[in-house]
């Protein structure tokens, strides 16, 4: 069954299931209807020669120009083109799709006033599987994602290029493939398909989707190193969380010690220390920050996916048009900053934990660097090295991009959010952070393996997953494959799956 739009109810798991899962969309009946009523009202006001920004002047600093009605009819196109103006590799298939998706559901509120076949060509485009070919860089994210939204928009002319069926072809090629008509431009259609920051948000919902996950295991991996520590699991207390009162706290401590349940650690017979380091103790504290600060993104992000991002905002029921500054990226961007301080920081929390496993001084009786031929052997010292690599990396990348706006179009557009910039370096943030815990997922169970003692029911079937995909390392070999796969596996939320399947959500 199709996922119907109409400009509400859009939620980042919709968004996913349609954007990588390929799931279709249709636009409902009183999406069609509010369109065509903006669509009569616009049209009415361009007869009258009422003067509308984007729709009979120019853009931008030319927003005072005013055009005749022969220029109306050919300045969308000319609009494309100018701003078809991006730079780099493709973004991948998914997030254009998201970011089609995302303006479909502000056409479907019928303030945008593009004729309904633009809308329902979008709509086509991604249930045929016609992916525009987009250039990762060009956008402020204001006037919304004007560089990438306008590759998009050059295949309703036929024009552009596109991905369908594995290859990258021509659009009017590709569209010709897909049996869809080109719709062409008319007056107000061109900035109508572009004027919101559609992209940024479509890659920060995605991400927001991925990293959920990922969070999950970090508390998995958080439990696993946690038992090979031989840790006091007192601070994971719900009870001792609830008293302070930050909900993502109190779902780490819950999902914690779901995971540990039924360990010999919780026997009481195994001597543990009164109290324990920062990074153990303060595990459900600092991933839980980080669970609150994903909470809050995604609520700010839902409320863009389902808002009319636009300029100008039509509004048929008092026959008004009004011109604003809602393609505006920073009520994305600014949450989205904050994630990128959050994955980083619950990785660099996992390194401070794996470095506990590796180091003999503080791991509690296991050997050098998790080998039993330290000397000849180095172990998983390297292992280390990698990751702190990368974790350097995400923290240079969360310098937030909300507050490094540098002005455009003659000042006329003065302050942009950057948001795209947000976008860009999360998706490597989120990349790091995979290679990241599966290294510590990846020491934890070598720690695991050399201690004595049954581990937690979800410890145990976490351990058994990472066992299915790496060998137990008992003598020196290249670790860069074994990095690769913990990487690909964490990215795969097979552990996740297989711990879930065992005990339950664990949220």
């Amino acid at each position: 069954m199709a996922i119907v739009l109409d400009g509400s109810g859009l939620t980042v798991e919709k968004l996913v299931r349609i954007a990588r899962y390929g799931e279709k969309v249709e636009l409902s009946p009183d999406a069609l209807k509010r369109i065509q009523i903006c669509r009569d009202m616009l049209e009415e006001k361009v007869r009258a020669h009422e003067i509308m920004y984007g729709v009979n002047t120019g853009i931008g600093e030319f927003s005072e120009v005013v055009l005749d009605d022969e220029q109306v009819k050919q300045f969308q196109q000319y609009l494309i083109y100018n701003h078809a103006a991006g730079i780099g590799e493709p973004v991948p298939k998914e997030y254009v799709r998201a970011a089609m998706v995302g303006r479909i559901n502000v056409h479907a509120h019928g303030n945008s006033g593009c004729r309904q076949v633009i809308t329902q060509t979008f709509v086509e485009m991604l249930n045929k599987g016609v992916t525009p070919f987009v250039c990762q860089k060009g956008s402020v994210g204001a006037s919304g994602d004007l560089a990438p939204m306008s590759q998009i928009a050059l295949l309703l002319m036929g024009e552009g290029e596109a991905f369908y069926k594995g290859e990258r072809l021509p659009g009017k090629i590709a569209m010709e493939r897909a049996g869809i008509a080109i719709p062409g431009l008319k007056a107000r259609d061109g900035l109508a398909a572009i004027n919101g920051s559609n992209l940024l948000t479509a890659m920060s919902a995605i991400q927001l989707y991925d990293i959920q996950r990922w969070i999950k295991q970090a508390e998995i991996a958080s439990a696993m190193t946690l038992e090979a520590l031989y840790a006091n699991f007192k601070p994971y207390d719900v009870r001792l969380h609830e008293v302070r009162g930050f909900p993502g706290a109190v779902k780490v401590a819950k999902a914690i010690m779901k995971c540990v349940e039924g360990s010999d650690l919780l026997s009481g017979k195994f001597k543990i220390k009164v109290q324990d380091a920062y990074s153990m103790r303060s595990t459900p504290q600092v991933i839980g920050a980080a669970i609150d600060a994903v909470e809050w993104a995604t609520k700010q992000v839902e409320i863009e996916l389902n808002g009319v991002g636009d300029n100008p905002v039509f509004f048929p029921e008092y026959k008004l048009t009004i011109t604003g500054a809602n393609f505006q990226g920073t009520p994305v961007a600014l949450p989205m900053d904050m994630i990128s301080a959050a994955v980083t920081t619950v990785c660099v929390i996992s390194e401070r934990r794996l470095n506990r496993l590796l180091n003999p001084a503080l791991s509690i009786g296991l050997p050098p660097f998790l080998t039993k031929g330290a000397g000849m052997m180095s172990g998983m010292m390297l292992s280390q090295y990698t990751a702190g690599m990368q974790i350097v990396e995400q923290r240079i990348l969360s310098a937030p991009a909300s507050i490094q706006s540098i002005p455009a179009a003659a000042d006329q557009e003065d302050f942009v959010s950057m948001g795209m910039n947000t976008a860009i370096k999360n998706h490597q943030i989120l990349d790091n952070a995979y290679g990241v815990l599966g290294i510590e997922f990846m020491a934890a169970a070598q720690a695991l393996d050399l201690r004595e003692f049954k581990p937690g029911k979800g410890v145990a079937k976490a351990k058994e997953i990472v066992r299915k995909h790496i060998d137990f390392l008992d003598i020196d070999r290249p670790l860069y494959k074994d990095h690769n796969t913990m990487k690909a596996l964490v990215k795969s939320c097979e552990i996740l799956e297989a711990v879930e399947s065992e005990l339950g959500s664990l949220d």
